[in-house]
């Protein structure tokens, strides 16, 4: 039989992240070793190499491959960080952070999406990964602070409950602006002056809700 090639889509992939800019070797191994096509929608698999948003279950989203390697690559992760994310979605994000940092604390507010990014996640062994139901805005205190703060979904500004997690060093990456229409990617660092804010590029993501959804 002949060998079963793998679709342009996913031969382009890793070409396309280094042409839009991405040059993290690492971040582009996991970029490369973590199968997009498990976390997408069954019927949106033939889709699931291109850079594009595809959507999930709950009215979510899974972002374009170049925007998770993006916000991964400016996170500038170590093996020994702590990281919180705020939106689980399908989970992607979180596999992509589990190969580049210690520990990840991920939050959804979706109890459909929670369960079964945990179970994509147990089966690709990303034990690193603590997904965990809950508010994305009210963080437990038990959580502690984290080295690396990322948020997948718009917020209108970074609340200052989720800036004083941050260790000193720290990196959060958020898009900021109004829920309906384009956010841009912030990167605050926490300095010994303060926060440093940087804006980095423009994005669209779905809204980042206060709550545990009613939806299961």
């Amino acid at each position: 039989m002949p060998a079963v090639q793998n679709p342009p889509e996913k031969m382009m992939f890793q070409l396309t992240l280094r042409r839009r800019g991405i040059s993290d070797q690492a971040v582009l191994r996991a970029m490369e070793g973590i199968p997009r096509d498990l976390f997408v929608d069954p019927a949106d698999r033939a889709d699931a190499w291109r850079d594009s948003a595809l959507g999930i279950a709950c009215g979510q989203t899974i972002s374009q491959p170049f925007v998770v390697a993006y916000m991964t690559e400016q996170l500038q992760l170590q093996k020994h960080h702590r990281v919180l994310e705020i939106g689980t979605g399908s989970g992607y994000q979180a596999a992509i952070l589990s190969r580049l940092c210690g520990h990840v604390l991920s939050i959804e507010r979706y109890r459909t999406l929670a369960d079964s990014a945990r179970v994509r996640l147990e089966k690709l062994g990303c034990d690193n990964v603590e997904v965990l139901l809950g508010d994305g805005f009210d963080i437990p205190a038990s959580a502690g602070n984290f080295d690396r703060i990322i948020v997948t979904a718009a917020m209108e500004e970074v609340p200052e409950a989720l800036t004083q997690r941050l260790e000193p060093g720290g990196i959060l990456i958020a898009p900021v602006g109004p829920h309906q229409g384009t956010q841009t990617l912030i990167r605050l660092t926490r300095t010994e002056a303060g926060l440093e804010r940087k804006a980095l590029v423009d994005v669209r993501f779905v809204p980042a809700l206060p709550g545990i959804a009613r939806e299961l």
